[in-house]
């Protein structure tokens, strides 16, 4: 079991969650294949959308439906702080994950997050766990509280 994937499930158990991991022999490295592999909806689908920080230096998390893109004007308004473009290094580096299986929890460093109302329309959400093959599924309110994301409007 990859490192990544221990940290995720260790930070659901931590939060109280019984989200149980599924890993997916298809891939879900793209919200479209996550949800094919998953069998939802492309809205339940929680993307993790990362960007630099230009005042903090760190990484800002958007949790957005799978379905919609971040308006960068919008996002940068949310987060306070103009967002710059994260490069595969440097998401490893602040998250501990690899672009393509960023999980909304067990970050090494825990970062300024946002959520995209969108996911609050659904029961049940499904999310990155750490790898592009592994995903789980959640209550998005759960979701929004474990991971201590402010709400706010940040798509097109």
């Amino acid at each position: 079991m990859s490192k990544s994937l221990r940290r995720v499930e260790a930070a659901l158990a931590e939060a109280g969650l019984a989200a149980r991991v599924l890993e997916m022999a298809e891939g879900t490295r793209t919200a479209e294949d996550a949800a094919r592999a998953a069998g939802c909806a492309l809205d339940q689908i929680a993307k993790s959308i990362i960007f630099r920080g230009d005042a903090s230096g760190h990484v800002v998390l958007f949790l957005t439906a799978g379905g919609n893109r971040v308006d960068a004007a919008k996002a940068a308004a949310a987060a306070g702080q103009p967002l710059g473009r994260a490069d595969a290094d440097f998401v490893r580096a602040e998250t501990g994950f690899a672009i393509g299986g960023v999980a909304p929890v067990g970050h090494l460093t825990a970062p300024a997050t946002f959520f995209d109302p969108r996911l609050l329309d659904f029961d049940v959400v499904w999310a990155a766990a750490g790898t592009p093959r592994h995903v789980f599924a959640v209550d998005p309110r759960d979701l929004l509280r474990v991971t201590g994301a402010q709400v706010a409007d940040f798509t097109t």
